[in-house]
Formats: structure tokens, C-alpha cells, sequence
């Protein structure tokens, strides 16, 4: 189990930045998707993409309750059903706030393997995909709030191996 540091967006301008296409599935690649999920997974994230934790390439990893996608290069086909739902984002800790995002997408990648694939999203896991999508293209949660979320407080914390969960 690797774990990697989720960037801060408040700290580093990284996240603002174009991710690269992953040209070629390797092992650091491979590696790469193994951090991501195990990071996520540590924080009780259900979703966390490349550049996230430093790297500007393609790749998004996202569990809501029913196993983990592991996607290279996605790319959203098809989306319908927009709804305003709460968000947040690993990177931008103790704040939620409302989004407009579709709660049913077709999402079309590579899977580890390098096979082509294409997922059927809807509620959570389309709003995840949306989300993680965007971080690759620079986008954050912040760029599309219709408002913020003040019912209550979240902040984040270590634990003593230095990795981040949130608690309200």
C-alpha cells in the first residue's frame, strides 16, 4: 500500500493545469492507479484523479459502494439527468458547496489492461466521474458552485502517517 499527498488546491496552481494523455500503460502507470485507489480509499474518498496527487496524466480512479473504476484517458460520451447536489473535493479541504452535475453519464476509457471501456454511470458514481473529469482538465468543484454549502463545518486531519481524512 502506497499512499501518495493529495495536493491542497489553496497551495499549488498544479491542479489548474491541462492533464497529458497516457500514451503507454506501464508500470509506473500501473503503479500510479494503485497509489490513487489506496490514497482514496485512506481518506474515505469515493473518487480522486492523477493530477490530484501530482501527476498531470489522464487517469481517475473512483469507488462509491460498488467497486473500484480505474479509467485512463476518460472521456464523457453521453450525460443527462442534471441535478444541484452537495459536493466536495479531497483537494480542497473543509468546504462543500452545490454543483449541477448530470446524474447519468457514458464514460469511455482504457482500463488497466489497455482495453477499451465504457461505463454506465447514474447518482453518485456519474457525479464522481464528472468531478474526476474535470480535474483533468484543470476544472474544479469551485469553478461550477451555485453556492455554498454552510450547514456545517469539515475540516481535515493527519493521522501519524500523515495521511488526510475529513471530520465534521
Amino acid at each position: 500500500m502506497a499512499l501518495r499527498r493529495i495536493l491542497d488546491a489553496s497551495k499549488t496552481d498544479l491542479l489548474r493545469k491541462r492533464s497529458r494523455p497516457i500514451t503507454e500503460i506501464n508500470r509506473r502507470v500501473l503503479q500510479l492507479l494503485d497509489d490513487m485507489a489506496d490514497t482514496m480509499h485512506s481518506v474515505d474518498g469515493c473518487g480522486l484523479a492523477a493530477p490530484q496527487v501530482g501527476a498531470l496524466r489522464r487517469a481517475v480512479v473512483v469507488d462509491v459502494g460498488e467497486g473500484l473504476i480505474e479509467l485512463i484517458n476518460p472521456e464523457l460520451i453521453e450525460a443527462s439527468d442534471e441535478r444541484e447536489d452537495s459536493e466536495g473535493c479531497l483537494s480542497i479541504p473543509g468546504m462543500r458547496g452545490f454543483v449541477v452535475r448530470p446524474h447519468k453519464v457514458t464514460v469511455r476509457g482504457l482500463n488497466r489492461k489497455g482495453e477499451p471501456v465504457e461505463i454506465k454511470a447514474e447518482e453518485l458514481a456519474a457525479v464522481a466521474l464528472c468531478h474526476e473529469i474535470d480535474h483533468l482538465d484543470g476544472i474544479l468543484f469551485l469553478d461550477k458552485l451555485t453556492r455554498i454549502e454552510d450547514a456545517m463545518v469539515y475540516e481535515y486531519v493527519e493521522d501519524e502517517d500523515g495521511a488526510e481524512s475529513e471530520r465534521a
